[in-house]
């Protein structure tokens, strides 16, 4: 007997994201200037239809597009979630560069930067199932837009900066998978 699984909707699609965001980034405090953004609503959420790169590419440069013209006060960055593509991290990770390339050509590098967060993330020299490894786990692929000005602003707020990757994966150190696991981070 063969069952399937009905494809999210998009409002569960970026529900599971506001989850995560909440649970994870701002709850475990992994990004100490997320709550912010977060509280004043200046996220914008983008679900993507895309079914394969060049679809993916069209609406990264339209999203990136769309962030450079916004007033920062209604939209700081954006979270591009793309679940039907790039599902396997290898593909994703390689993406990137292409994204990154985007950037570039339409001249926004300095202005805005790419952040990556993977259901599968993977640093390099890591296992697959190390804790560590969560710190950029999602419930979706996603690709998160964020000016480099708001960048610049919360690093001069928050002292020492540099520390928070470290901070990240002592945090998860100490929650380990099974805390983790009690968050109840599932997609729905």
């Amino acid at each position: 007997m063969h069952t399937s699984t009905l494809p999210a909707s998009h409002d569960a699609i970026v529900a599971a994201t506001k989850t995560w965001l909440e649970k994870a980034v701002i709850g475990l405090n992994l990004c100490p200037f997320a709550k912010a953004v977060h509280v004043k609503n200046q996220i914008r959420y983008v679900v993507s239809t895309a079914r394969n790169t060049d679809a993916l590419l069209d609406d990264l440069e339209a999203e990136l597009q769309t962030l450079h013209a916004a007033d920062p006060a209604e939209i700081d960055t954006t979270l591009l979630i793309h679940p039907d593509v790039l599902q396997d991290f290898l593909d994703y990770n390689d993406f990137l560069e292409t994204a990154d390339g985007v950037v570039e050509e339409l001249e926004l590098d300095g202005e805005i930067q790419i952040a990556s967060f993977h259901p599968h993330y993977q640093f390099a020299g890591t296992g697959a199932n190390d804790i560590e490894n969560y710190t950029n786990r999602s419930p979706y692929p996603i690709l998160h837009l964020l000016r480099e000005s708001s960048i610049e602003s919360a690093v001069e707020a928050f002292p020492q900066a540099e520390t928070i990757f470290e901070k990240n994966m002592e945090t998860l150190r100490e929650l380990g998978l099974e805390g983790w696991q009690q968050l109840g981070l599932s997609k729905p």
